[in-house]
């Protein structure tokens, strides 16, 4: 419940931020209904009744009365539809597209001043949460496709805040994980090869929300996978085996003849994926790290023989 709450919480908030309790939109004579049927008529090619219902996700009775009152107003129209007898197309009327562009440019200026008091890495971190507010809510049906792509500027220090924040969460490590990883990732900028490493940063609609790094091994022939995450709202979706697969084609294209890996036992989903690709565990050791007891692990990948 406290979770409806703060959900309900915040719709209230919105709302009352960009003026959706008031009469009508700002700077137009428009409903927000009158103004969303509006919007579509102006943005969509040859729209019909019925597929603004399906668009717009509204009654169809409702929506017949709202076209009803928009054409008495004079700011819709309708023509019969050339390919289907019995469908009518429906269009904006010169007034009615007056009055979208009166209601578009009311909005953009509303929406303008909200913003104008926020600095540019505020507005930027409120467009981040706009969007992961519409990837969780999106059906599945409509979900962004999730890209693999190489390390930009910036990556580094977020996969290093993620993990660290992660894992303080899920297994309540430390802070000294936070500074292992900081220096592993040192190293990696510092000397890193591409012909000999990689990485691999998983996007969703401008998102990070995995990553993988390939990594030079003590010696020539051996490669490392280093610090496979993927973010909780991805996984069970197979982004974390998609990874770790990348990593392997990645090692035998740079002819490394093993692979190998060092994780702790508690990491139980990775692990699952490490022996279903392939690799077999060499080494197990306890130790005392990150504030905890752990069970240290080394697997292997013979990159001699393919699956």
């Amino acid at each position: 419940m406290d979770t409806v709450q703060a959900v309900r919480g915040f719709n209230r908030f919105y709302t009352r931020q960009i003026g959706l309790l008031e009469d009508h939109l700002p700077s137009s004579v428009l409903s927000l209904p009158e103004g969303r049927v509006v919007y579509e008529l102006a943005t969509v090619e040859t729209p019909t009744a019925a597929s603004l219902s399906r668009e717009l996700d509204m009654d169809k009775a409702q929506l017949s009365r709202l076209l009803a009152k928009l054409i008495d107003k004079g700011l819709v129209e309708t023509r019969d539809d050339p390919g289907h007898g019995r469908r009518k197309i429906l269009s904006l009327t010169p007034a009615g597209r007056s009055a979208f562009a009166e209601m578009d440019e009311g909005t953009r200026a509303s929406i303008a001043a909200m913003l104008t008091r926020l600095h540019p890495s505020q507005i930027d971190d409120l467009v981040g949460a706009m969007d992961r507010i519409q990837a969780a809510l999106r059906p599945e049906s409509e979900v962004a496709p999730v890209v693999l792509r190489d390390a930009i500027p910036g990556d580094i220090g977020w996969v290093i805040h993620r993990q660290a924040a992660l894992y303080a969460q899920e297994y309540g490590w430390d802070w000294t994980y936070e500074g292992l990883i900081s220096r592993i990732f040192g190293d990696f900028i510092a000397g890193f090869d591409p012909e000999r490493e990689a990485a691999w940063i998983a996007e969703q609609q401008g998102r990070t929300v995995g990553s993988i790094f390939l990594m030079r091994g003590e010696t020539p022939g051996t490669g490392r996978l280093r610090l496979l995450y993927v973010e909780p709202s991805s996984r069970g979706t197979g982004l974390g085996r998609r990874l770790v697969d990348a990593c392997i084609e990645g090692a035998r294209e740079r002819g490394y003849d093993t692979l190998t890996l060092w994780t702790n036992d508690v990491l139980v989903s990775a692990r699952r994926i490490y022996q279903a690709t392939g690799f077999r565990l060499v080494n197990e050791e306890r130790h005392r790290s990150f504030g905890h007891d752990l069970t240290g692990q080394t697997w292997d990948l013979d990159l001699r023989s393919r699956p």
